[in-house]
Parts: structure tokens; C-alpha cells; sequence
């Protein structure tokens, strides 16, 4: 009988327009508007041949409006090259919607993520929740191509967040919350009732546990997931118990932009929508055009790595007690670095004075990441990775970005997911 459903549901969908899309969001005040404008410029001038090509980047400028036409131009070419084949399923459906709010044809790349998620394999009720990040990605750029077709794809999605019982993640929550609220405003009001329940209903627990990680400084989960958390919480139909205080947040991010702590073009991405009163949802309606923007000003704010003479004592350890891998090890180092310096620095001068402190780095759309340390490197098969904490508490930043303090100790854990 569902087939019947899905049958009735197509005939609904092509005479009948999408439901209102429910709309909540606050605004940047004009006097801190050049502060998202000089982020908006940091995010921009990332963009050269040489760097990672990264498809948010280009969502963000372009749902922004750009500023730096030529970093548009070359990163949309870049992703226009790319081969689906090398991209994992997140990858290939951020870089649909790249293109898409670029306006360039992506239906070949279209018909591959397709393909990719008529096979997808639920995760298990025990999976970590991120297992759900690249899947609610592709629903999502494929709902905004074609609602129809994805609709079975979006209700096993659906079924499967539900019944799934790994601790709650913020930024994964966002995206699929941003997934299904796009799927819910496709479904026509009055038909195919059943389907815009379930969808209501997974929306529902989701925003729910949203809000639940909702900081008493407007922060959501932490200041990197906030940007996408606004985004599900501005657009979705169902709204959270505990109500959201967007200026609160709006006030927050907006202090620590001031402080510096977006320096890195990736987290920049992820705010940049919201601080424009945009979302992912609105890639589709993005008008494309040859005029450039120009900032009015870009104010200076502090950068990650100020410039002091003095020198600083960092405690480096490194850590492998996981069972199963072949060598256990702990090890820990005192180095001195100038103060300022980000963690990589500190990372270079304990290889320099011990070879079991050896690293390897890898490039991602979050900048370099460290993969291997002391020969032991991360495997997604496996899923283990190179966690960083300061003191017990999990580092959000990246190694060229991480300023560590006087006496710190950095901790670096192999630890499993």
C-alpha cells in the first residue's frame, strides 16, 4: 500500500505548491555589521589555488553575497572539476548545493548522489548520531532537486533518526533538522498525511534535543555548532518547548567575533549564513549576477596569534591505550614556545626534541587536522582519531588555530568514536 500512497502523493505534488515556509531569525545591529563583513573578507581570501576547495565556503559567499568575485569564480570552477567518484556522500551533496547557489548544472552530479542513497544503509539504533551527518546532507540537497524522488530515501532517514538511541550531536541534529523541515514544506497540506507526520515528528524530537543543549549564553552545544543550529531553529515548523532566544545568541556570536575566535574559513562558513538571515534552504532561490559587493569597512579585531617576545612552558602528552591497536604508548614533554603561538608550533618543537613525537598532517575542509602520531594514524574502518584536549576538556579549534597558554596540558588521546 505505501507505493499507493507515494503513487496519489506525485499527482499532489504537481499541482499543488509547497506549504509556507515558517521563518524566525533575528538581525546583525548595523553598528556590528562590519564585524560579519570582515569575517565574511577573512572567509573570502582563503579561497586560492592551493587551498582545500571546500563547497561551504562557497555556500556561504554566495547566500552572503559574494564580495571577492575572482574566489567565487575559481572555487566554483574547482568544484565544477571535481570527480564525484572521489567524494564521500556529505562531500558530493555540499557540493551540489554549492554549485546550485552558484547556478551551474549539477544533474550529473545529482544523478550520482542519487545512486549513493538508494543504497545507503541505515545506521543501527546504537550508531553515533554523526553517522547521520553526510546522509542528511544528500536528503537535503536532493530534496531541494527533486522532493519526489527523494522521498523514500527521506522517510528511511527519518525512521532511522528516530529509532536511533547514540547521544544526542548538535551539529548533526542541525542538518537533518534543516533536511526534513525542507522535505515537510515540499508535502502539499492535506495530502500524504502521514509522511508530514513523521516528518513533524522526528522535527519535533529534534529541535527538542536542540534546545535542551541551548547554553544560558544563547550558545548551542558549542560556539562552532551554533551556526548551523541557528539555521534548523530559525526555519523548522516545529518548535522546541523551551523557546530559543535568538538575540541572546545573535549577541554572543557576535562578542566572540570580536575576541577572535573565528579565524578559521570553515567555522566562518558554518555562522555566516545565520548572521545574513540565511539558511541551507534558501540555496535554491539564490539569484546569480555579475556585480560585486563591496564592504563598507572591515574593522581589525584580534588575531589568533598576537606577536610577544616572551616564551611560555607547554605540557604535550600523547596518548594510545586503545585495545586491539599494536602499539600502546604514553609519553609526555615539556616544550617552550613564544607566546602567541598556535598548537602546531608546539606540536614541530616535541618532534624536534623526540622522535616518538612524530606527526603527520592531513588537509580537510576544516583546515589541517593531525591523522598519525608517533606511526599511529586514524582509520575510519575503525573509527579512531587523534582527539586534542586542554586539560580534559576537548580542544574545538584546530592546530593552526589553538593558541595554547602558559602551563597548559595538551593532551593528544587516540581515541574511538
Amino acid at each position: 500500500m505505501a507505493w499507493i500512497a507515494l503513487f496519489l502523493l506525485s499527482h499532489l505534488w504537481a499541482t499543488a505548491g509547497t506549504s509556507a515556509q515558517v521563518r524566525r531569525s533575528c538581525s546583525v545591529p548595523s553598528g556590528q555589521q562590519p564585524l560579519v563583513d570582515g569575517i565574511q573578507v577573512l572567509m573570502e581570501n582563503s579561497v586560492t589555488r592551493s587551498a582545500f576547495p571546500n563547497p561551504s565556503i562557497l555556500i556561504a559567499m554566495n547566500l552572503a553575497g559574494p564580495y571577492n568575485l575572482e574566489a567565487q569564480k575559481l572555487l566554483t570552477e574547482e568544484l565544477l572539476a571535481s570527480n564525484p567518484a572521489d567524494l564521500t556522500v556529505g562531500q558530493l551533496a555540499l557540493n551540489i548545493m554549492a554549485l546550485t547557489s552558484s547556478c551551474r548544472d549539477t544533474a550529473s552530479k545529482v544523478s550520482a548522489l542519487q545512486r549513493e542513497m538508494e543504497l545507503w544503509a541505515a545506521p543501527g539504533p546504537h550508531e553515533e548520531a554523526t553517522a547521520f551527518y553526510a546522509p542528511g546532507l544528500a536528503v537535503l540537497a536532493l530534496c531541494q532537486k527533486n522532493s519526489e524522488a527523494t522521498l523514500p530515501m527521506a522517510v528511511g532517514f527519518a525512521k532511522a533518526l528516530l529509532a536511533n538511541t547514540a547521544p544526542f550531536d548538535v551539529g548533526t541534529g542541525a542538518v537533518a533538522a534543516l533536511a526534513l523541515t525542507c522535505m515537510y514544506n515540499k508535502i502539499p497540506v492535506g495530502s500524504g498525511n502521514s509522511y508530514r507526520t513523521l516528518f513533524g515528528h522526528v522535527l519535533q524530537s529534534t529541535v527538542e534535543n536542540i534546545s535542551l543543549r541551548i547554553r544560558d549564553n544563547g550558545i548551542i552545544g558549542n560556539i562552532y555548532s551554533t551556526g548551523l543550529a541557528m539555521q534548523a531553529l530559525s526555519v523548522t515548523p516545529e518548535q522546541p518547548s523551551k523557546a530559543w532566544d535568538c538575540e541572546k545568541t545573535m549577541a554572543t556570536v557576535l562578542d566572540e567575533i570580536k575576541e577572535g575566535k573565528f579565524q578559521n574559513p570553515m567555522s566562518i562558513a558554518q555562522i555566516l549564513p545565520s548572521l545574513k538571515g540565511k539558511t541551507y534552504l534558501d540555496v535554491p532561490q539564490v539569484i546569480c549576477g555579475s556585480d560585486q559587493v563591496v564592504p563598507p569597512s572591515v574593522p581589525v579585531y584580534p588575531t589568533a596569534v598576537p606577536t610577544l617576545a616572551s616564551n611560555i612552558t607547554v605540557i604535550y602528552t600523547i596518548n594510545n591505550q586503545l585495545r586491539g591497536v599494536e602499539l600502546l604508548f604514553k609519553a609526555t614533554i615539556e616544550v617552550s614556545v613564544k607566546a602567541g603561538s598556535v598548537l602546531l608550533l608546539v606540536l614541530q618543537e616535541a618532534q624536534r626534541k623526540n622522535p616518538i613525537f612524530k606527526f603527520e598532517l592531513t588537509m580537510t575542509s576544516w583546515g589541517l587536522i593531525v591523522s598519525s602520531i608517533n606511526n599511529i594514524a586514524e582509520n575510519v574502518n575503525h573509527k579512531t582519531y587523534w582527539q586534542f584536549l586542554s586539560d580534559g576538556t576537548p580542544i574545538n579549534e584546530g592546530v593552526t588555530y589553538y593558541v595554547p597558554f602558559n602551563h597548559e596540558h595538551i593532551i593528544a588521546n587516540f581515541t574511538q568514536y
